[in-house]
């Protein structure tokens, strides 16, 4: 089965995935969508499989109060590298903004 451009696109769009993961999917289930998207989950779920048993040392904490109770967010990343980035730390304020509404 020859994969075209356009279907690694819809299934990327589908998913998520990486160009080439997405291409690897679709050349093991002979072109067939919905079996890829069944084969990248499959290989999702491996790979945090995997990650599973690594330590996250790394990443931050959040406490505040409010008149309507109390809030702990604990964050934590596998490298010291994530944890700084810009999009992890405004994750923290953000929940806190979720939980006050």
């Amino acid at each position: 089965m020859n994969v075209t451009a356009d279907m690694v696109k819809e299934l990327r769009e589908k998913t998520g995935a990486g160009m080439m993961d997405c291409k690897k999917a679709l050349v093991e289930t002979g072109g067939d969508l919905q079996k890829a998207v069944d084969y990248l989950r499959t290989k999702g779920i491996a790979k945090a499989a995997a990650k599973a048993g690594r330590a996250t040392e790394q990443g931050l904490i959040e406490a505040y109060a409010t008149g309507r109770g109390r809030v702990v967010i604990r964050g934590k990343v596998h490298q010291e590298t994530v944890s700084g980035r810009e999009s992890i730390v405004m994750t923290s304020p953000f929940l806190r903004k979720m939980r006050e509404a």
